[in-house]
């Protein structure tokens, strides 16, 4: 079993509890923040193996946030996938223009999503 750290970023008290038991079931270790500040202090204090970052967020919005991580020498190297209930035309673009390492729509599929997680932690 993988015991890598994820943080996932998440202000939806549902998504939270299903990514992480989602995530809890496949063996890894995960960190949670409802906001974009307390997901960029959590990611440079603890340095997780992956980070799920909600695009739309309470405050500032994930890809601001992300946008923050990889400007940082200490977090720049992490992989950050968008997690979004958006899903239009350029949505993609913005994301990758951000920073982000990938892209998953929400509602996830739940039968993929280990997989496309573990993609990104080898």
């Amino acid at each position: 079993m993988d015991s890598a750290k994820i943080l996932v970023v998440e202000d939806s008290p549902l998504n939270m509890e299903l990514v992480t038991d989602i995530l809890e079931i496949n063996g890894y270790t995960v960190l949670q923040a409802t906001d974009a500040q307390a997901g960029i202090e959590l990611a440079l204090r603890i340095h997780p193996d992956l980070i799920l970052m909600d695009v739309q967020l309470p405050g500032m919005d994930g890809l601001t946030a992300t946008r923050l991580l990889k400007e940082d020498t200490r977090t720049s190297s992490i992989p950050v996938v968008a997690l979004t209930a958006q899903a239009m035309v350029g949505d993609q673009e913005k994301a990758e223009a951000a920073g982000c390492n990938g892209y998953m729509v929400k509602p996830i599929d739940t039968r993929q999503f280990p997989k496309t997680v573990a993609s990104y932690l080898t």
